[in-house]
């Protein structure tokens, strides 16, 4: 990706971020993890994070308040077009934590004795 596009990416991500600190969620935090524009600039995937509530209602009320989103971010950020927002549920905490169990089980199997080394005349 371009250093114009990956600039553009974090101007909306922190753009997008301020402007849902304004909307209410029922009590669940919404973060802004990433946004992927698309060369043309026309459409952004924003990956949300959930914390404290249901993914998928966060995603139906950002889908409702959509075009009143762009709207603010179109005078946040000058652009040509604004891009058509896509919201997408972020799974990527999940996933980490889902990893780091996974090593967690995988450091409490039985583990191999350690080699022993060869002494300097080749003896153990």
């Amino acid at each position: 990706m371009s250093q114009r596009l990956d600039r553009i990416n974090e101007v909306l991500r922190r753009e997008i971020s301020t402007v849902l600190r304004d909307f209410e969620f029922g009590g669940a935090l919404v973060t802004v993890g990433a946004v992927e524009i698309t060369q043309d600039l026309r459409e952004a995937k924003v990956f949300v994070g959930v914390l404290g509530g249901y993914g998928a209602k966060v995603l139906e009320q950002l889908g409702q308040k959509r075009k009143l989103i762009q709207g603010k971010i179109a005078k946040r950020v000058v652009l040509r077009c604004t891009p058509r927002l896509d919201f997408r549920l972020d799974t990527s905490a999940a996933r980490g934590v889902g990893m780091v169990n996974v090593l967690d089980e995988v450091d409490k199997l039985p583990k191999a004795p350690p080699e022993e080394e060869e002494g300097e005349d080749g003896e153990k």
